[in-house]
């Protein structure tokens, strides 16, 4: 059960993170992951009432990974915390399945009394660089928290924070065939599909979202009026002309090529 849990972890890293290479790499170099499998075993300690014990080795996990996680706290499988540095994960914090936390984030409490004061983070939670969760409050699933955000208060399923105090900005949306068509025309004039998410609160990547979609309408219009035009005994509206993109590589071998001309011309 053990084994099977820290390949599941490393199984896991691969899908969050580009930068793993290979096995004995993330198994080594990770202190994210070293911090959760210490915990484990702390908690297990915790659990059996060795709490001293579970204290003294959560202290040391802390420092040589630069993670501290209370003994107390309970996470749940495939947890993934990257980077690591920073984070502090309190005793009543519970987190769900495959949440991911980047280095700096506190999951704190705001009260000295006994009991539940730290969040709980459902499913598939993901908090960016140096936020704050404080609190006794609830995370929904697959929420965002971004970067420095401080979150005094429930967040709901799907949704993205940002900013102090932390306000919901965008919520994801069941994806519709119009998401599909604007990532195709996203791919097609080169733009990444990330970059004109429906739920992205950036204005610009919204703004280029609505020229899309703007676009698309134009390009339904423009082939039913040629389809009509067609059907009458016209003979217009052959094939759009396309602007080929050229790989950065090959226009420079281009230029290269169009400055050695111009010098040999010079020269005669």
């Amino acid at each position: 059960m053990l084994f099977r849990g820290i390949r599941e972890d490393i199984a896991s890293v691969y899908e969050r993170d580009p930068a793993a290479r290979h096995f004995f790499e993330v198994l080594t170099n990770y202190p994210g992951l070293h911090a959760i499998w210490v915990h484990r075993f702390s908690h297990c300690l915790w659990n059996w009432r060795l709490k001293w014990l579970a204290r003294w080795i959560s202290t040391f996990s802390r420092w040589i990974t630069g993670v501290e996680i209370h003994p107390g706290a309970k996470i749940g499988r495939r947890f993934f915390i990257d980077h690591g540095m920073g984070v502090v994960i309190g005793e009543t914090a519970e987190i769900g399945d495959d949440c991911t936390l980047y280095h700096g984030v506190t999951l704190g409490g705001t009260s000295w009394k006994a009991g539940k004061r730290h969040p709980t983070l459902a499913n598939g939670v993901v908090i960016g660089a140096g936020a704050k969760v404080l609190g006794p409050l609830h995370i929904g699933e697959h929420a965002r928290i971004g970067s420095n955000a401080v979150v005094v208060k429930d967040v709901p399923d799907g949704a993205t924070v940002i900013g102090i105090p932390g306000r919901v900005v965008a919520t994801i949306k069941p994806a519709t065939s119009s998401d599909g068509k604007r990532e195709a025309i996203a791919r097609k004039y080169g733009f990444d599909a990330y970059a004109v998410s429906t739920d992205n609160p950036d204005p610009v990547a919204m703004s280029m979202g609505r020229m899309l979609d703007h676009m698309h309408v134009l390009d339904e219009r423009v082939a039913e009026m040629c389809k009509a035009i067609n059907r009458m005994g016209g003979d217009v509206c052959g094939d759009l002309p396309t602007i080929e993109l050229e790989d950065e590589d090959v226009m420079a071998e281009k230029q290269k090529a169009q400055k050695e001309r111009s010098k040999t011309d010079g020269d005669n």
